[in-house]
């Protein structure tokens, strides 16, 4: 058996998904638009060095008037202390500070 993969943390890394895989096949436009920002964003910060191990999108259920979900979040999941202190780096960085 192949050995689990780790995250820095020292925890079991959870799968993560290629850019781009994961889409509904018809996917409403909120949830197309948060696929498409988690997109952006997880190729913007993989460039600066950066990997969130566990982001996703969460949508609530379909509004049952309208068929589809009204709105939906990027997750960024959860990332160690040196993940989170890199990110804070990056981001001041780009600030220029």
């Amino acid at each position: 058996m192949p050995p689990t993969p780790r995250h820095p943390s020292g925890h079991a890394a959870p799968p993560r998904p290629a850019t781009g895989q994961h889409r509904p096949p018809t996917a409403a436009p909120k949830v197309q638009e948060a696929l498409e920002a988690r997109d952006a964003l997880a190729s913007a910060l993989s460039r600066a060095g950066v990997q969130l191990p566990a982001m996703d999108i969460r949508a609530p259920w379909a509004d049952d008037r309208e068929g589809e979900a009204r709105y939906a979040l990027v997750h960024l999941g959860m990332c160690s202390a040196p993940v989170a202190l890199l990110l804070a780096d990056v981001i001041l960085r780009g600030l220029g500070t």
